[in-house]
């Protein structure tokens, strides 16, 4: 048996809210899109984020929106892209930091308090 990586999803409650952020301020384009289904796809590379619409009302809603999320996209001048991302908007959660490990990490969010991360070596 062979497993290949498809997609992170990232749950939302505001379905068309989130695909304006990741398009507009992200500036990602969505290679498919459903708003019936809430779901849309991203693609980045060999990966992709998927936002899921989720129910606002719901126990699981509470749990799964609003989260670290656990993705991480690589940039080529961390600084660069922080400087964008926030005249675009986008709240960090602290300034991109050196990391003992040797790269730069950056925290953000997106508008439904998701946390993201971007990282450059």
């Amino acid at each position: 048996m062979t497993f290949t990586f498809y997609a992170q999803r990232i749950f939302v409650t505001r379905f068309n809210a989130a695909v304006g952020f990741y398009s507009q301020a992200l500036g990602l384009e969505p290679e498919f899109l459903d708003e019936d289904m809430g779901w849309a796809e991203f693609e980045l590379g060999a990966a992709k984020i998927a936002l899921e619409l989720i129910d606002a009302d719901t126990e699981e809603a509470n749990d799964l929106v609003g989260r670290f999320v656990g993705v991480t996209l690589q940039v080529e001048d961390i600084q660069s892209a922080y400087e964008d991302m926030t005249q675009r908007g986008i709240e960090f959660v602290a300034p991109p930091e050196k990391q003992p490990w040797g790269g730069t990490l950056g925290h953000f969010k997106d508008l439904e308090g998701n946390i993201l991360s971007i990282f450059s070596m």
